[in-house]
């Protein structure tokens, strides 16, 4: 057996419809970019979360924080690394990290975030994470 996926990388690409007044990425739309991490880490391991919804599998926010540390701006090439970081019975922990592309090669990091997953039916009780979602930690 192989071993669990548990961190991905994406590029997002920050488009001008995102992007406040100022030029700078709106905060609303890191949380979108964390999910999109979060849908592709799952697609990483051969899963398909519109698949787990019609199981009756759902998972929402019951804990979240980041710490902007730089803005991204318009056109600018984002990497973001997700990564599973616990598992629990009904519970999934994640971190993020977003960088920006820069001249110099190095990346630029722009975003530190953490979030806290409970597993839900379509009733929002919490049920177990299915074993074949639930990655050892």
């Amino acid at each position: 057996m192989s071993d669990p996926v548990r961190s991905c990388d994406i590029q997002i690409r920050v488009r001008y419809a995102e992007v406040d007044q100022a030029g700078a990425l709106h905060h609303s739309r890191y949380w979108v970019y964390f999910e999109m991490g979060r849908t592709e880490l799952l697609r990483a391991q051969g899963l398909c979360y519109r698949d787990l919804e019609q199981q009756g599998v759902f998972f929402v926010i019951a804990k979240c924080s980041a710490r902007f540390r730089s803005a991204a701006h318009y056109d600018d090439l984002l990497t973001l690394t997700t990564r599973v970081t616990k598992t629990g019975q009904a519970r999934i922990d994640h971190v993020y990290e977003l960088n920006r592309a820069s001249a110099s090669g190095s990346p630029e990091l722009l975003t530190t975030a953490e979030t806290t997953l409970a597993c839900v039916n379509r009733r929002g009780k919490i049920i177990p994470i299915p074993q074949g979602v639930r990655t050892p930690t």
